[in-house]
């Protein structure tokens, strides 16, 4: 992907680079401009990473002690550490056994009357079913923020991910489908206000237009650097075409590896899945997994442990999730990446077909 883009960046990075002009300025404006306009927003906020991008966004819609925040437990950490990092309790929600997303009936099931917001997390490149979340959010009036990280240029119903909540948040970490040079992040909003509120709080708590000294809020460092939004707005240029490649990859593998026994993440048909990870189900899933490394073929487990069960979080479990937690024993996330070619997907599903046969039990064959 750097080979691919560094023709068309290399003048701006190198300018940027040998004049040290490092710290915002017209390349990060640019990119923070054309990045709302992608997600079908009003503004973008460049923030350090995706991370900050979360717990920025708590911060800005007055989320914090004594406040709940649903979420899923099938996701990154980072998801609930945000929750806790901005002083509120996070409130585990299940997720759907089909596409291992929260649902409207999981999201009304964590709902208590301290419940402030819930965080959607769109999750290996697929968005939820936005119109039943909202409806129940709306209706419990709590807020709605997305957590996206995974979901860049992803779609429900046509309408993209970051256009839904009152403040959406992305990573552009190196691996993400729109990755930086290294960590990197946004927050998207249609609100001014709660853009002007996570900028400020990314800058040490300088508001719009006030000296470098003057700080009317307890901020923190938080910045997109310039170098980070050259690289970032080069890629965007090609995201779309990079993404129908992932698309057209992912079609392979379903029609290689159905009737296999593994089990497939389902997609919903209002969703356009931008397959950041391809992720099966699978008994034994450790066994094939050092098997298809021994074979040269790298996989990742996305994710082996769900949220209510680590360590620093499990205080704030309120009882089993059995879908998020039988499902972790089971995920697979096989290669996948725009510039992988259609041989390698071949290869991966014909050693798959080879090593299924013996390691699939026929009492999940049959759940499957």
């Amino acid at each position: 992907m750097t080979r691919e883009i560094w023709p068309s960046i290399e003048p701006d990075y190198m300018a940027c680079l040998l004049g040290a002009g490092y710290i915002g300025g017209p390349a990060v404006a640019s990119f923070e401009r054309d990045w709302a306009a992608y997600c079908g927003a009003d503004h973008a906020v460049g923030v350090a990473n995706g991370t900050d991008a979360l717990q920025l966004s708590l911060t800005a819609l007055g989320i914090g002690t004594g406040d709940e925040v649903v979420v899923p437990s099938n996701t990154f950490v980072a998801t609930a550490a945000a929750v806790v990092r901005a002083g509120a309790t996070p409130r585990f929600a299940d997720v759907s056994d089909d596409t291992l997303l929260m649902t409207p009936e999981t999201l009304r099931a964590a709902i208590t009357p301290r419940t402030r917001a819930v965080m959607i997390v769109h999750l290996y490149g697929q968005m939820p079913d936005m119109g039943g979340l909202l409806a129940v959010a709306n209706d419990a009036g709590i807020l709605v923020i997305e957590d996206a990280a995974q979901a860049h240029g992803a779609e429900w119903a046509g309408q993209r991910a970051g256009s839904f909540g009152a403040a959406a948040c992305f990573s552009f970490y190196p691996g993400k489908n729109l990755g930086a040079f290294g960590d990197a992040g946004a927050v998207v909003t249609s609100r001014p206000e709660i853009a002007d509120r996570v900028r400020a709080l990314a800058n040490h708590g300088r508001s719009h237009g006030s000296s470098h000294y003057e700080h009317e809020v307890v901020g923190t460092n938080s910045r997109l650097d310039t170098l980070q939004a050259i690289a970032l707005s080069g890629k965007l240029a090609r995201l779309d075409a990079w993404t129908e490649r992932r698309i057209e990859l992912a079609a392979r593998y379903r029609d290689q590896l159905s009737g296999t026994g593994l089990k497939l993440v389902d997609v919903a048909p209002a969703a356009r899945h931008v397959y950041h990870l391809f992720v099966v189900r699978l008994a034994e899933r450790d066994r094939v997994r050092v098997e298809l490394e021994r074979r040269g073929i790298q996989t990742g487990v996305h994710y082996p442990v769900p949220c209510h069960l680590q360590p620093p979080l499990q205080r704030f479990a309120r009882g089993p999730l059995p879908v998020a937690e039988r499902a972790a024993q089971e995920l697979l996330s096989l290669p996948l990446f725009p510039h992988m070619t259609n041989d390698q997907v071949d290869v991966v599903c014909d050693v798959l077909g080879h090593l299924l046969p013996a390691t699939v039990s026929p009492e999940f064959t049959r759940v499957c």
